[in-house]
């Protein structure tokens, strides 16, 4: 295996692991919101439509991170960097989600743009956490029930 295989192999398994945690972690908050809102009173609808819709977005970029982690698996696959990121392009190209560029992007740009998505989906999960958190203080400052 030669560097950029591994490279390539490297990452594909970081944004995996990174868009399971991440995914999982923005369902927690749906999972024991309305359980802690019925213990605890229910907090304004909007805020929890707006934490509902910041975990949307956490999981739509973990979907797009895993689809990003299989088309690094497919170019690690190829014995050559040009023929595997060649093999990326022709692919999403028959799928139409890219135009064929004259230029094809290298490896190090790649993984620079699925960095960034890594930290949109950083960014949309710490905002969905601390909406989560406030909608729960907000909760805990109510009368309990009974």
């Amino acid at each position: 295996m030669t560097q950029w295989n591994a490279t390539a192999s490297a990452v594909a398994r970081s944004l995996g692991r990174n868009a399971i945690f991440c995914g999982l972690t923005a369902l927690l908050p749906l999972i024991v919101g309305p359980i802690t809102a019925g213990y605890r009173g229910f907090a304004l609808p909007l805020g929890w439509l707006l934490m509902l819709v910041f975990c949307a977005v956490v999981l739509a970029l973990a979907i797009h991170l895993l689809f990003d982690a299989l088309l690094f698996r497919l170019a690690s696959s190829y014995e050559t960097e040009t023929a595997g990121l060649a093999a990326v392009d022709d692919l999403l190209s028959r799928m139409q989600l890219r135009k064929p560029d004259r230029a094809p992007h290298g490896l190090e740009r790649r993984i620079a743009g699925s960095r960034g998505i890594v930290w949109q989906q950083r960014f949309a999960l710490a905002m969905c956490l601390v909406i989560f958190a406030i909608l729960q203080l907000n909760a805990s400052a109510g009368q309990p029930p009974g």
